[in-house]
């Protein structure tokens, strides 16, 4: 969730220098109205979509996250296990991330309603006039002026030449329900009141309303009169954020020279093509990035590689030849494998890998590469010896899932504070005399990882696989869902 949090405000950040660098002076007001509504939802979406293409067309290199191989040893065969569910008792602990956010949100809710209960307090203390489907509300002792949806609001204490030039300038908001826009972003500082790029986006497109508004009414009144109607009425409006308030005073002087600007040209309108390529760029970051947290195992690479290296064997075996298409395959397959190796290596001591040795001359040729093969008989635990095939691997699975889950310790769960399902990867090796060797784990708590390595680590000795009558070591790799009761 942080990782899809930072994306979208580094997003909106994007697009909001594109805005202020090359739209933002144009008078293509009504354009600009449209990309400052439309890019914080494309900010959102944007982490959500992978297209495929893009996908595809990013090597393996650029990825951010390099897959790292556990087993460098071409002797050894893996074994995937099923699924081992531990459930455990959880304790309450408090989450302050959640309580914070939650405590942000209520708070920036009751801002928000403070604010409406405060125009509902002007709406009820001032007198109501209707014009068509607006209602023009007279507040007393006052000379604030904005809008709300189809109220406008207007201080008594303004001359009725005032008045007349406001209201046609305030009912410009309410034709064109500027409004809602700003409720929009309302809602969002609400959601995201962590995030100040949403109330750099309501000031823009605050500032845009008024633009829109001021460029309509100086086509019926004469742009001296109406700059000094700006310059000449005294401020005294209170900031409520989600109204549009004729007297702004940070936005009087940009009104002013907004007014005065030429329109810009036709060809100006190609700056919004900007946004093509910027979202290609997004996408393809988004590419590009996978999230780590659902990169829990650094061995899920290596034993789906292993699998169909395995599975192309045990068909070699049994051919005389390969078409084009299964040596493609093969060599595809040699090359992700070798890959996978030299990304373990260099992340060990940061130096290049050793050419790999030359394959022995038969009709194979890369065939000899292949590390991995089908067992003709696999490591079996206590009392499961007698059985064979797949009789004897269920009854070794089940074995050792009973054996993870009678001695993990579950309380666990309560001590870390932990909730829902902790998804913990682990590989071990049973060596050629059955023993438990190189264990390893991977956990979102370094205390689950270590307690899996612990639990394994003390799996009976079993009796060992064999591949051609003689012992062989395999690699096993076991899931466990830690499941956290609420």
């Amino acid at each position: 969730m942080i990782h899809y949090i930072l994306q979208v405000l580094f997003f909106q950040l994007l697009f909001l220098l594109v805005y202020d660098l090359f739209l933002k002076k144009e008078t293509f007001f009504n354009y600009n109205r449209l990309y400052l509504l439309v890019t914080p939802i494309l900010a959102f979406a944007i982490p959500w979509l992978r297209l495929e293409f893009l996908v595809n067309a990013v090597p393996e290199s650029a990825k951010l996250v390099i897959p790292q191989a556990l087993n460098n040893d071409p002797n050894i065969y893996v074994q995937n296990l099923p699924l081992v569910v531990i459930n455990a008792e959880g304790g309450w602990t408090p989450n302050w991330w959640l309580i914070t956010y939650l405590g942000g949100t209520v708070f920036s809710l009751g801002l928000f309603i403070y604010k409406y209960l405060h125009l509902k307090k002007l709406s009820e203390a001032g007198s109501h006039t209707y014009e068509n489907e607006f209602r023009i509300i007279n507040v007393p002792d006052s000379r604030i002026a904005y809008t709300f949806f189809n109220s406008v609001y207007l201080g008594e204490d303004l001359s009725e030449n005032e008045k007349k030039q406001i209201l046609s300038h305030e009912l410009i908001h309410v034709k064109q329900k500027h409004t809602y826009d700003l409720i929009f972003f309302e809602v969002l500082k609400i959601l995201f009141w962590f995030n100040p790029l949403v109330y750099v986006y309501q000031s823009r497109i605050a500032g845009v309303h008024e633009f829109i508004a001021d460029n309509e009414v100086v086509k019926t009144v004469a742009k001296k009169t109406y700059f000094e109607q700006l310059l000449n009425t005294a401020f005294n409006t209170k900031d409520i954020s989600f109204t549009n308030q004729f007297f702004t005073q940070s936005l009087i002087k940009k009104r002013i020279l907004m007014l005065q600007k030429n329109k810009s040209s036709k060809l100006s309108k190609f700056k919004f093509l900007l946004v093509i390529p910027l979202m290609l760029a997004m996408l393809t970051y988004v590419a590009c990035s996978e999230d780590k947290s659902e990169d829990l195992s650094p061995i899920d690479n290596e034993a789906s590689v292993a699998d169909k290296i395995a599975e192309l064997k045990t068909y070699l075996d049994n051919k005389d030849s390969l078409s084009k298409e299964e040596k493609e395959e093969f060599q595809q397959l040699i090359k992700r494998k070798e890959e996978l190796l030299r990304n373990e290596r260099y992340g060990k001591d940061g130096t290049p890998p050793p050419p790999p040795p030359a394959a022995p001359d038969n009709k194979w040729n890369d065939a000899d590469k292949i590390p991995f093969a089908v067992i003709e008989k696999v490591p079996a635990f206590t009392g499961c010896e007698q059985y064979l095939d797949d009789v004897r691997k269920n009854c070794t699975s089940t074995a050792i899932s009973n054996f993870v889950n009678k001695n993990f310790d579950t309380s666990l769960g309560k001590k870390l504070g932990l909730t829902g399902v902790n998804r913990v990867i682990v590989q071990f090796r049973i060596d050629e005399t059955g023993k438990i060797q190189d264990v390893r784990a991977r956990a979102p708590h370094p205390e689950l990882e270590e307690e899996a390595k612990r639990v394994i680590s003390s799996l009976p000795q079993m009796q060992p696989g064999e591949q051609n009558g003689q012992p062989i070591s395999v690699m096993y790799s076991l899931p466990i869902a830690f499941k956290v009761s609420e």
